[in-house]
């Protein structure tokens, strides 16, 4: 039998490293597309040779991670970085299979002859296709303290179990969660257009310039916005279905999630997950999961874990009217991360569609998984409902609350505001005015029973949320410490 000879393998090298042979002008995959608005603290963390760990880069398929590492490799060559000192490797390239690391690194090394004090830049690209990738990475970051090593991943759930079990001190992970309506809004060329932020005397608020183009483009991000590949090709919006279903969500359950977790009955996993995504935004049991799906209860429960990991569904927690955590959770609400998903499976929506009040509390929750230091419930009594609660950290009390509606009846019918006055009354030191989404309104001076509301429209609303979040939040994380680096 034939191995792979090393010359081919030094070809496929300097075929993904055109830079090698056209130096930093070389023209680079992606360089003309927009950037997160995560990537400037990105590349601050890779450049930064002071802390001396691998950056694992995690989320979701075709969320654009390979297209922030060559945004990475761009700035790092405008920076006059020599070319020969970057290297990047997809591990899903058939050629690497059965590669380690440290082979593929040291036909790099031998190419240039770099040495062990060498200032380089490695990229590995899908590292969850190597087998124990995570005692080869920490190996090389043990071994080349001097060396730079980044490395991407879809498949979540293997990487963060085994970033903590063997990467302790050696990585630091960094999430990159699905596009923001903000992200989206900037991507498309219509955030100035239709967004005006006004500085006041303490702080600056937002207002939009036309709210029914807002919506329409809010309706529109959530059937395909949250893929940057689908803003940008007019052949994977005009079927977002086949694109996000077969190369996201289909890869994930018949591949990712089967040959991770040794799953032999992937119709069943499936089952459960169209369950859940035609149920974002609302309550579910695992009495009725079961039902609907046909699934067993102990399955669910494992399925549930390993959807979360892999960053399809959001699980989130149910309190009581007294903000009252329940010792048996037997009910919770499972939110798709990305409200795309939702249309992928089940078709697009309209701003009409009976759907879009789950999807658009779908999308709310989807701008706040950007900032993992908040942990977000819902409150749900006999006669009443909260859609967003945040509690104190020491007191376990609410500070504030969001009810989430995509329609401006509440503002002219307000007995519907009946559930939140009961839940300040039961919790007064819950912050006002409190914030109630609307569809077109806003309405900062609303009172009703003793209680002061703000409406705001749900697009304005996801929009400042995004663009607060991403503002503020440094979301690299440190095996090291529990605690957001600074």
């Amino acid at each position: 039998m034939l191995e792979i000879a090393k010359k081919d393998i030094i070809a496929r090298l300097k075929f993904d490293n055109p830079w090698w042979e056209t130096g930093t002008n070389s023209k680079i995959a992606f360089e003309d597309t927009p950037r997160r608005k995560y990537f400037d603290e990105f590349h601050r963390t890779i450049t930064d040779m002071t802390v001396r760990r691998a950056i694992v880069l995690m989320g979701p398929r075709r969320i654009g991670k390979t297209v922030m590492v060559y945004h990475s490799i761009r700035t790092l060559l405008n920076a006059r970085v020599d070319a020969n000192k970057i290297l990047y490797i997809s591990l899903e390239t058939p050629i690497y299979t059965g590669l380690t690391l440290e082979s593929i690194l040291g036909y790099f090394q031998e190419l240039f002859t770099h040495k062990r004090d060498a200032k380089l830049y490695v990229f590995f690209d899908e590292i969850q296709y190597l087998k124990n990738w995570e005692i080869h990475l920490k190996s090389l970051v043990d071994s080349y303290p001097d060396y730079r090593f980044v490395a991407t991943g879809s498949a979540a759930a293997a990487l963060r179990l085994k970033s903590n079990e063997s990467g302790a001190g050696r990585f630091s992970d960094y999430i990159l969660p699905p596009l923001t309506f903000a992200e989206f809004l900037m991507f498309i060329g219509r955030e100035d257009e239709l967004i005006e932020k006004q500085y006041l005397v303490d702080g600056f608020t937002y207002f939009t310039k036309d709210i029914n183009a807002l919506n329409a483009e809010f309706v529109n991000y959530l059937n395909f916005g949250g893929y940057p590949e689908a803003v940008f090709s007019p052949t994977i919006r005009a079927n977002p279905g086949q694109y996000i279903k077969s190369d996201i969500i289909d890869k994930v359950l018949l591949r990712d999630l089967p040959s991770l977790y040794g799953i032999n009955d992937i119709q069943e996993l499936n089952r459960l997950f169209t369950t859940l995504a035609y149920n974002t935004g609302n309550e579910v049991s695992l009495e009725g999961l079961s039902k609907s799906s046909g699934v067993a209860k102990n399955t669910i429960k494992r399925y549930l874990e390993y959807l979360e990991a892999a960053f399809l569904i959001k699980r989130v927690e149910r309190i009581d009217q007294n903000a009252k955590r329940f010792k048996r959770a037997m009910c919770f609400k499972v939110y798709l991360t990305n409200p795309s998903m939702r249309a992928a499976l089940f078709g697009q929506l309209d701003i009409e569609a009976e759907a879009m009040g789950a999807l658009t509390e779908t999308a709310i929750f989807s701008q706040w998984q950007h900032n993992k230091q908040i942990e977000l419930y819902y409150a749900r009594w006999n006669t009443g409902e909260i859609d967003i609660v945040h509690l104190h950290d020491a007191n376990q009390k609410p500070i504030w609350a969001v009810e989430v509606k995509w329609s401006d009846r509440p503002y002219k019918s307000r007995g519907e505001l009946d559930n939140c006055v009961d839940f300040v009354e039961r919790n007064p030191q819950v912050n006002q005015p409190f914030l109630v989404t609307s569809r077109t309104i806003s309405d900062n001076k609303v009172f009703y029973k003793g209680v002061q509301f703000e409406f705001s429209p749900a697009s304005l609303y996801a929009y400042v949320l995004g663009a607060n979040i991403l503002d503020s939040v440094k979301p690299f994380r440190s095996h090291a410490s529990s605690q957001i680096i600074q």
